[in-house]
């Protein structure tokens, strides 16, 4: 079933970094072409340039386009902030929304997730992995308007099948989320996306051994690994921090900070096969 249909109004915000103006106006293009009608964000300058306003004024931004007549929320993109203003937000309060978000905007999947609100991990308008990556925008626009529920990629690392609700996205921001007020391991059986960008091995293990300390993985029936963009040699860590989980793994999935990267949901029910290697929502 389509999340969304030609016709439908969609309001993008910043809850993270400021997006490149050019960038976000060619996004907004190809959003338009899709049939959607548009709101872009407001921006305005803040004493700290690395995020897209204050962080009240971010909160207000993302609350507001969540309690206005749109059927979609989008994230122009990540960075850094969305810990920042996530404390901020109502987030039982909200109404029900599609949401499109990856990188920093894991922080924000993982507290809709929590409310029982389905997300869309998935590139960003005001990116280059949208606006300059046709492959990586069908592969949105058949999520959200063909709802596209399957997807075939990767290689088996530990074989095996699992059945749980998808949760994740970036390792980092998961970590950095451990021990926040509302944290929470997920909820059992779980099926775990994980991917990064720009964390060296031993940052990566870092990440991997706090998740790993705080109870995170002990729900887990499975495990997704998508792109390990400017990681190095990432394949001895994962191996070694995640292999004796005794749950299937399947690696290379082509999601997150890669080319032609996969739109998949969270926050709802799937199957991963990894014979078959295979991801399908139930």
């Amino acid at each position: 079933m389509s999340l969304l249909v030609p016709g439908d109004r969609v309001a993008l915000v910043s809850p993270a970094g400021p997006a490149a103006a050019s960038k976000v106006a060619a996004g907004v293009e190809v959003l338009r072409s899709w049939g959607l009608q548009v709101t872009t964000p407001v921006v305005e300058p803040w004493s700290l340039p690395y995020l897209a306003g204050s962080d009240d004024a971010r909160a207000v931004e993302f609350t507001e386009a969540w309690c206005s007549d749109v059927a979609a929320v989008i994230c122009v993109r990540g960075g850094y902030g969305c810990l920042r203003m996530a404390d901020r937000v109502p987030w039982k309060n909200l109404p029900r929304k599609v949401f499109v978000g990856s990188s920093d905007v894991t922080v924000l999947h993982t507290e809709l997730n929590a409310v029982g609100f389905p997300t869309v991990f998935g590139p960003m308008p005001g990116t280059s992995d949208f606006v300059d990556d046709p492959l990586a925008q069908e592969r949105l626009r058949a999520v959200l308007f063909e709802g596209v529920s399957s997807w075939t990629a990767g290689t088996p690392v530990v074989p095996g099948t699992a059945r749980g609700v998808l949760t994740g996205g970036n390792a980092a921001l998961l970590a950095a989320a451990v021990g926040g007020w509302r944290w929470a391991p997920p909820v059992d059986g779980a099926i775990a996306l994980l991917e990064d960008i720009g964390e060296e091995p031993y940052r990566l293990d870092r990440i991997l051994t706090q998740l790993l300390r705080s109870g995170w993985f002990e729900p887990v029936s499975g495990i997704v690994l998508g792109s390990w963009t400017d990681c190095g040699d990432v394949s001895p860590v994962l191996h070694d921090r995640l292999s004796g989980l005794g749950v299937p793994i399947l690696g290379d999935f082509g999601f997150g900070h890669c080319a032609g990267q996969w739109s998949l949901q969270l926050g709802v029910e799937a199957v991963l096969d990894t014979s078959t290697r295979s991801l399908r929502l139930v």
